[in-house]
């Protein structure tokens, strides 16, 4: 039995982004123990409950009471009530509500327990065909006007490959902007997600941008678009790789190595004449 001064615990729990069966035993023990269970949808959290005959009381938490409701889950967690959070699909807090209340928690002394799970970023990158090594999720880009403008030029130099969530009525015109303004890059469209009618568009932006128009798009698309190339003839900057070693490397392919520390050092943004000084104890092979 617990004692009043002991806080209960927030659970983080994935729930599946179409196919009911992804769902780890280990959440469906939460959800089925926990005291309360928090859900961006309570109607779309009761078809999960049946199916598995789960009958822990539910309360909404969405974007829309994300503070009052959020006070009002931290009192009963300080209270020693266990609360499982659950967004409609997925991680809660990735591009959903979620964050909100865990930063409530953590302030307050609260254990976090995320149980991982689904992700619709992360099935999409890994079935896209493009690098997935180093990836940056935006989520949903905003709607319009300056903001949209300012990040989509961020992306323009962005070279990790680039993850975004878009809605239906919204997919032509993000990959009419994203054509715009990185070019006409490979990319992957993917819907309906672990589902019965699951589809994965790939090709170029411009390509993928042709059969949206051709055929009316349903439901919530996860793009994957690939990172902007190095320019001609300059080196990329491998993490696990000092300017030191890429300059020897260069040397070592027959390049002299003023014109190799030139191009290792525009590739990393570094200033050449400190690259120079501190290639200037290095030997070749060392």
């Amino acid at each position: 039995m617990k004692l009043p001064e002991e806080k209960g615990k927030l659970y983080l729990c994935a729930t599946p982004i179409g196919n009911l069966e992804d769902i780890s035993r280990r959440v469906l023990r939460v959800l089925g123990e926990a005291d309360l269970v928090a859900a961006e949808d309570t109607r779309q959290t009761m078809k999960l409950f049946s199916r598995f005959d789960i009958h822990t009381p539910l309360t909404s938490y969405h974007r829309h009471n994300i503070k009052t409701k959020g006070e009002h889950l931290l009192q009963q967690l300080l209270a020693g009530k266990s609360v499982a959070l659950v967004s409609d699909a997925g991680m809660p807090g990735i591009s959903d509500p979620g964050e909100e209340l865990v930063a409530l928690a953590v302030a307050a002394g609260v254990d976090v327990v995320p149980l991982p799970g689904p992700s619709a970023a992360l099935t999409a990158l890994v079935a896209s065909g493009l690098p997935a090594g180093r990836f940056v999720f935006e989520g949903f880009l905003p709607a319009r006007g300056k903001q949209r403008k300012l990040l989509l030029e961020e992306l323009k130099g962005e070279k990790r490959t680039i993850i975004l969530y878009e809605s239906p009525h919204r997919i032509k015109s993000t990959l009419e902007d994203l054509l715009e303004a990185l070019g006409d890059r490979r990319a992957a469209a993917a819907r309906e997600l672990t589902k019965k009618f699951e589809e994965i568009r790939r090709g170029t932006l411009s390509e993928i941008l042709a059969r949206c128009r051709e055929t009316v798009p349903r439901g919530e698309f996860t793009l994957v678009v690939a990172g902007a190339e190095s320019p001609a003839g300059e080196e990329s900057a491998p993490a696990d790789k000092t300017p030191e070693e890429q300059v020897l490397e260069l040397e070592a392919a027959g390049i002299a190595r003023k014109e190799a520390i030139k191009k290792i050092a525009r590739s990393r943004g570094m200033d050449r004449r400190e690259l120079y000084k501190i290639m200037t104890g290095v030997k070749n092979g060392d």
